[in-house]
């Protein structure tokens, strides 16, 4: 009986200890450079971090964009809140951005 009452923690915290954390979001802000909609993925150059290429899902939420479709290369203030999956940037959310960010780019 002892042996059981023990066991069983343990076994509950091994699990728990073996199942990966959740990725951490991170932002990007800035103009779209281009938009590949064969692959679902936009490139987006931030003046801090550079130009990453972001991929869309049917996960991913859009504000005051008309969804994939209503993206286009050459906007500007595009916000969007992306995670690290599989070695890609995959968006959780784009929207353009209402401005008072601590973005402050001379070009944007």
């Amino acid at each position: 009986m002892k042996i059981a009452r023990i066991a069983v923690p343990v076994m509950v915290a091994a699990a728990v200890a073996a199942t990966p954390a959740p990725a951490a979001a991170a932002e990007f802000e800035g103009t779209v450079v281009s938009v590949n909609r064969d692959n679902r993925t936009f490139r987006l150059h931030d003046c801090e971090r550079g130009t990453k290429r972001i991929r869309v899902n049917r996960n991913t939420r859009w504000e005051r964009i008309d969804g994939f479709r209503g993206l286009r290369a050459g906007m500007r203030n595009v916000e969007s809140v992306v995670v690290r999956r599989n070695g890609r940037w995959v968006a959780r959310e784009v929207e353009i951005s209402g401005g008072g960010g601590e973005h402050s780019c001379d070009d944007d």
